[in-house]
């Protein structure tokens, strides 16, 4: 096994045995998942500081030499779309609303995949102005990120003072029809007592909260089992205040389990990545600022695409690479085994 340089990190270059993977012209792995769900990572930039992603000073810098252009996005989404299966595609970051391009990005992609929605995750600062290109550009829907509604408790985790921003952010959004819009909450223990305040505000807000378990992909690695909030302490809380109905998950690949906010319209959904794992039904496959594969958040081998955009490779050499990237994805997290061990990038470098 070869290594990637990937700023001052060293990730191992997957080398797949695809002698017994079936003539199959999706991204099927050995245990019979599709991937079909395409996250792209643009930047590794942002204007947080989360804790539970990003490390006070920031990541290390990706030259701009070695990000992917738009053209190059594009070029790789419409082989997703067009020769793998891929069916949605969602543009994260770090923020990739850091990208002066973005809107570029997307109406490439509009134009290499034509039909296949485009999402993007985003803690929300600036998009009340950027909002207009981005859906001109064929922009469909938006995530946001917001862990608190509490301003102090906002500027204390983000390390900024920026909560206004974000709140601006997702009221374009709101005001825009973009449906459904989905607010992201990472749960930690120092904000658990603002969840029920948040649902509240979603509630009166109209949009969809998600709460989501932290999970080992800290820049800092701080995170420890011990100092989780799951999912079952968090329904104990806001059954304090709220009364909730178990719904179920809306798709069987979708991360979330969703509960009725009774005597309302509103949904809240649980993403536990760490206690109750959805490996099984996983269907991402994701792609690095750098222009890499990365089959799994948690599996450290990734297999860059661009040496071979940038070489003059063909499209159907480019798909036969992505397809034995994704043979080789790891069953699941391995985070319930005590040899489990952290990636070697945080959250903010691979993307959500």
């Amino acid at each position: 096994m070869t290594a990637v340089n990937i700023g001052n990190l060293r990730v191992p270059r997957a080398r797949v045995d695809t002698a017994d993977r079936p003539d199959e012209a999706g991204l099927i792995d050995r245990f019979g998942r599709f991937g079909r769900d395409l996250r792209v990572s643009v930047t590794e930039k942002c204007s947080l500081r989360c804790t539970y992603c990003m490390p006070e000073e920031g990541l290390p810098a990706i030259p701009r030499r070695d990000l992917l252009t738009p053209a190059e996005i594009a070029r790789l989404v419409g082989i997703g779309a067009r020769d793998l299966g891929i069916r949605e595609v969602r543009f994260t970051g770090g923020e990739p609303l850091m990208r002066a391009d973005l809107a570029e990005i997307l109406a490439a992609t509009r134009e290499a995949a034509p039909g296949v929605p485009m999402a993007l995750t985003t803690n929300g600062i600036g998009l009340d102005r950027r909002l207009p290109a981005l859906l001109a550009a064929g922009l469909d829907r938006v995530n946001i990120s917001l862990d608190t509604v509490d301003r102090e408790h906002f500027a204390r985790l983000t390390r900024r003072d920026r909560l206004d921003a974000v709140l601006a952010g997702i009221a374009a959004a709101r005001d825009a029809g973009l449906e459904p819009l989905k607010v992201n909450a990472v749960l930690m223990r120092e904000t658990l007592g603002d969840a029920a305040d948040l649902l509240a505000w979603a509630v009166d807000a109209r949009v969809h909260l998600r709460f989501i378990e932290q999970m080992p992909l800290d820049a800092d690695g701080v995170w420890s089992r011990e100092s989780l909030v799951d999912a079952a302490e968090l329904l104990a809380v806001l059954g304090t205040r709220f009364r909730l109905e178990p719904i179920g998950r809306d798709d069987p690949s979708s991360p979330a389990e969703l509960w009725q906010v009774a005597g309302t319209a509103a949904t809240v959904g649980i993403i536990a990545s760490v206690t109750r794992s959805f490996c099984r039904d996983c269907d991402r496959t994701r792609l690095t600022a750098e222009g890499s594969v990365r089959s799994c958040l948690f599996g450290d081998d990734e297999t860059p695409l661009a040496p071979l955009l940038r070489g003059g490779a063909t499209d159907a050499a480019i798909a036969d690479a992505w397809r034995a990237a994704m043979w080789g994805k790891q069953a699941g997290h391995g985070m319930e085994r005590p040899t489990f061990q952290r990636p070697a990038r945080s959250m903010g470098a691979i993307g959500g």
